[in-house]
C-alpha cells in the first residue's frame, strides 16, 4: 500500500539525514542563497530546510500537508534560528504574498495530479524576481539502471510493475515546461543532478535502511515479503565490503517570477 504521510510512524523517514554538500553546491550554481527568504513546500521533515538555513538563508518557512513530519521538523531545527515549520497546502501555504525570494520543491509534484496550482502558489508567494526551484525526476532519471551507486534503479528491475507506477506518477521536462509558463514564470532553465543521498556504512545499514523504507515512498507499494526479496536480490548484486555511496538522478528546474 502507499505510504502513509500523516502516519507518525513514518515521521521520521524524512528526517533522518543531511543533505549532501554535492546538493548544495548545485544550488549554489542557481542561486546564492545568503540572505534570502526562503520557503521550502512540502518540507517533509526538515532536511532541505536545514540545507538552506546552513547556506545562509535570513529565513527559512518550511509547509508540509502533513502535521506528523511538521513535527519531526520542528524536532530537528531544535535551538535554531530564523526558521519555521507549519501545516499547509502546496497550493494554498498561507504564506503573505511576495513574501519569499526563493521558493523550493523537491519531491513534491510528482505527489500531485496537477501541479499548475502549486506553481502559482510559488509565483504569489514569490517576490518580483523572485526564484522557483523544482528537483523531481523525470521518467528518463526513473528508467536509468540499477548499479552500486544507483541502488534504486534495482527496484524496478526485481519489480517490473513498480517502474510503471513510477513512471505514471513522473513528469517530462515539457510538461514541468509548459506549466511553469502557464502560471507566468520566465527563464525556464533544467539541469540534472546526481545526488549523494546517503553514504552508508556497509551493506548491514543500507539493509537497515530498506527494511525500514526510509525515504523511499514507492517501497510501501511493497509487502513484507516482496522487500525482502528485493534485499536479496540487491545484495547479490553488490560487494560486501566498504562503504556504499548511494546516488540519484534528479531533473532541476529553476523559473523567474
Amino acid at each position: 500500500m502507499a505510504i502513509d504521510f500523516h502516519s507518525r510512524a513514518n515521521r521520521s523517514t524524512y528526517a533522518s539525514r543531511q543533505a549532501d554538500t554535492g546538493w548544495k553546491a548545485a544550488i549554489r550554481r542557481i542561486v546564492e542563497p545568503a540572505g534570502k527568504r526562503v520557503a521550502d513546500i512540502g518540507c517533509g521533515g526538515g532536511i532541505y530546510s536545514l540545507a538552506w538555513h546552513a547556506l545562509g538563508a535570513s529565513t527559512v518557512t518550511g509547509i508540509d500537508f502533513s502535521q506528523a513530519m511538521v513535527d519531526a521538523a520542528h524536532e530537528q531545527a531544535t535551538g535554531l534560528a530564523d526558521i519555521s515549520f507549519r501545516q499547509g497546502d502546496a497550493a494554498a501555504t498561507g504564506l503573505p504574498p511576495a513574501s519569499a525570494d526563493i521558493v523550493f520543491q523537491r519531491a513534491l509534484i510528482h505527489h500531485l495530479r496537477d501541479y499548475g496550482p502549486c506553481f502559482a502558489e510559488a509565483r504569489r508567494v514569490l517576490a518580483p524576481g523572485g526564484i522557483l526551484i523544482v528537483q523531481d525526476r523525470t521518467p528518463d532519471d526513473v528508467r536509468l539502471p540499477g548499479s552500486a551507486e544507483h541502488l534504486r534503479g534495482y527496484f524496478f528491475e526485481c519489480f517490473p510493475r513498480l517502474l510503471a507506477v513510477e513512471t505514471a506518477r513522473r513528469s517530462t521536462d515539457t510538461a514541468v515546461r509548459t506549466a511553469l509558463d502557464a502560471t507566468g514564470f520566465a527563464k525556464v532553465e533544467m539541469s540534472m543532478l546526481w545526488e549523494v543521498r546517503k553514504v552508508h556504512d556497509g551493506w548491514q545499514e543500507r539493509r537497515q535502511d530498506l527494511i525500514n523504507r526510509t525515504g523511499r515512498s514507492i517501497l510501501h507499494d511493497l509487502s513484507d515479503t516482496e522487500l525482502a526479496e528485493l534485499i536479496l536480490y540487491i545484495e547479490k548484486r553488490l560487494s560486501p565490503d566498504g562503504p556504499i555511496v548511494e546516488m540519484d538522478r534528479w531533473t532541476v528546474w529553476s523559473a523567474v517570477a
